[in-house]
């Protein structure tokens, strides 16, 4: 087994563990958002960030093995797969949305959530359309 398919796979998993988490934490904002008791709202800020720091590592670990696939195929390869740049731009912008959880969870935590259930339902599909670009990106390596 070559380290270039470990490497692969190893990215594969922790990206599949990271969007678990990624499609199921903005769906508890919803479910914060909407609620007016004040025990639930207790529990889905526990529920909140106990998720979003369990998938945090796997969110590093996806990076990392990434880069080491990127290493492994090499610099001209790199150069030569524009799709692949593409694909970075587009994994840039989940960890923006990734790190504007942390944010989000912090306004959860201090009682000071001002955005709609409404906003957080849109805010769940971006990942989606998001991932749905990478795959296409990396099925197809198209020619760009």
């Amino acid at each position: 087994m070559s380290l270039l398919l470990t490497y692969k796979a190893l990215h594969i998993f922790f990206m599949i563990a990271w969007f678990a988490g990624i499609f199921y934490l903005p769906r508890l904002f919803v479910y914060h958002a909407m609620t007016e008791e004040k025990s639930c709202g207790s529990m889905l800020k526990i529920m909140e960030r106990r998720l979003l720091f369990f998938v945090t590592p796997f969110a590093i670990l996806t990076a990392v093995f990434g880069v080491l696939t990127i290493t492994e195929y090499g610099r001209e390869w790199f150069k030569h797969s524009m799709w692949l740049h593409y694909k970075l731009t587009l994994v840039i912008l989940l960890y923006m949305y990734h790190g504007y959880c942390f944010k989000l969870l912090a306004d959860f935590k201090h009682d000071r959530n001002r955005k709609s259930d409404k906003f957080y339902r849109f805010f769940n599909e971006f990942p989606v359309l998001i991932l749905l670009a990478i795959v296409f990106l990396a099925a197809l390596k198209p020619a760009l």
